[in-house]
């Protein structure tokens, strides 16, 4: 009878080998952790930049996460989810791109502690995603309404993004120059919805970021065409935005033409001239005397000699016009962009009280378009720099202040900075993981706990006492004062609202959302497989 019982239960008795699981999981995690470890030092207003060395030999210094990642060749597949992650919170935020990474770095540790512990994956993730939303709830419930009317506001958050930029002793020039930037783009008709390409950011070597400015029309980074001694201040314009060439046309064929004699070369020569003097007169008749020349890759838009007949018609010339830039130009003109000679008219064209060339003071040269009739909702920033590096982490640095104040115009709510919303947050979060039952608790608590990592890392890149100051911050928001932060310039914890450092709601819940989804999706990895 024995032996039959033996017989019988051995079919049932069967091993299931879960190491490789845990061995991708443990290598999954340490790979993304090791990323985020790579940008946890940049946090913060005190936190250090990173010198870029790429392959072709150009240098970037930033401390802008998404740049960080971005430029990093990070070979290990679930480490490539962090450098999407903060892909994912620069479209959606465009701040805040360093928070989400070191954020799921920190849920990513505290995943690990529970899986050692023997809890399996699935718990632990829905556990995550209950915890994402307790957290928007959390983080809602604290923020402060703010209206597009309170400039002061806008300009704070905007200063508070900038401090922790290369550019940060810039950041009362840019900060309003950034507010003055997207309020001056938004439609009333859609008051919500702010699209950054409205906002042309115009990059010119020479001087210093002191020296950039808002401007209220258009700005060409080159110089208009001198040939033949055309005009280069013209008032009163009439603009006309092309899209032919005013050159000799080309056959559709490549074939090549033998001229046997002088007379036939003169003959040539003679219909070039004619062709070209005909567009001419058919362009001044309209009246238009600035002229925007889109880029030709077919073959040269103008030649020497167009050049020399639209000198003489008193037209200003500016060509080399990028095809992407067309859409901008002609929104901001509230013109059209004509595509072939016998479309040019006069409804057609933009109109402006004046187009100059503005000399630099160190050589360079600028065209400014001012005083544009009927202009669209569009603006231009003129950003000057010293040096190339300079100058690039000056443009990314005001594309992150602009995306803060866009922000706020999707989502009229602030929130305090300095670490003092995820203090609050790990709190709350542990408050609650009390009076939840069973395992579910129990990760809850872990992740509140993992919250704390930003103002640990906060305090710990300014050079204070990292145990010390979340202990402290701890005790503050235990008394009720939920907007206790890390005041990193006086080194102690003081009321972060009252200091000016605020930050968009938008920006916080969409890192807590996006850390929780990525980690989330790697926790539920249990094999990799390689298709060659």
């Amino acid at each position: 009878m024995a032996s039959a019982a033996v017989a019988k239960a051995k079919p049932t008795e069967t091993f299931v080998d879960n190491k490789r699981k845990d061995d991708i999981r443990m290598a999954n995690i340490t790979a993304a952790e090791a990323v985020a470890n790579a940008v946890r030092t940049s946090l913060g207003p005190k936190g250090m930049d990173k010198m870029i060395s790429t392959a072709s030999g150009e240098v970037i210094i930033t401390n802008d996460g998404a740049t960080i990642l971005n430029k990093m060749e990070v070979l290990q597949p679930a480490a490539k989810f962090l450098v999407e992650l903060s892909k994912s919170q620069d479209v959606v935020a465009g701040d805040g791109t360093t928070t989400v990474v070191v954020i799921a770095g920190a849920l990513l540790k505290a995943s690990l502690t529970l899986l050692s512990s023997g809890i399996h994956p699935t718990v632990i993730s829905d556990s995550l995603h209950k915890t994402s939303i307790k957290s928007v709830e959390i983080l809602s419930a604290v923020a402060v309404p703010v209206e597009l009317s309170d400039r002061d506001s806008l300009v704070k958050s905007a200063s508070t993004s900038l401090n922790s930029k290369v550019v940060s002793q810039y950041s009362t020039l840019l900060a309003p120059l950034a507010v003055d930037a997207v309020l001056s783009v938004v439609d009333p008709e859609k008051p919500d919805l702010v699209d950054l390409k409205d906002i042309k950011i115009v990059k010119k070597l020479g001087g210093t970021v002191d020296d950039t400015e808002l401007v209220n029309g258009l700005v060409f980074d080159k110089k208009v065409s001198h040939a033949a001694g055309g005009p280069t201040r013209v008032e009163n314009a009439k603009i006309g935005v092309i899209q032919f060439q005013i050159s000799p046309p080309k056959t559709d064929i490549e074939q090549s033409i033998v001229v046997s004699d002088y007379s036939q070369m003169d003959r040539i020569l003679k219909e070039e001239r004619n062709y070209i003097l005909g567009m001419i007169k058919k362009i001044k008749a309209t009246g238009c005397n600035v002229l925007l020349i889109q880029k030709s890759i077919l073959r040269d838009a103008v030649t020497d000699l167009s050049l020399h007949y639209l000198a003489k018609a008193k037209i200003l010339v500016i060509k080399d016009i990028e095809r992407d830039e067309i859409e901008f130009i002609t929104k901001t003109l509230n013109c059209l962009p004509i595509s072939n000679i016998e479309h040019f008219r006069a409804e057609k064209m933009g109109f402006a009280d004046i187009v100059e060339e503005v000399p630099l003071g160190d050589g360079g040269k600028i065209v400014k378009i001012m005083g544009i009739k009927d202009m669209g909702r569009t603006t231009s920033v003129l950003v000057r720099g010293s040096n190339h590096l300079v100058l690039d982490e000056a443009e990314r640095s005001l594309h992150d202040a602009l995306c803060v104040i866009r922000c706020l115009v999707n989502k009229k709510f602030l929130i305090a900075g300095g670490g003092a919303p995820e203090i609050e947050l790990s709190r709350q979060l542990g408050a609650w993981a009390k009076v939840l039952q069973g395992m579910e608790g129990y990760c809850i608590k872990a992740f509140a706990e993992a919250l704390e990592v930003i103002p640990y890392t906060l305090a710990e890149n300014a050079g204070l006492n990292p145990i010390a100051i979340v202990t402290e911050l701890r005790n503050r928001h235990a008394q009720g004062e939920i907007n206790a932060g890390i005041n990193v310039r006086k080194g102690q914890i003081t009321n972060i609202l009252e200091e000016n450092v605020v930050q968009p709601l938008l920006v916080s819940t969409s890192a807590i959302s996006l850390a929780s989804e990525c980690v989330r999706m790697i926790l539920k990895i249990d094999d990799i497989v390689t298709v060659r």
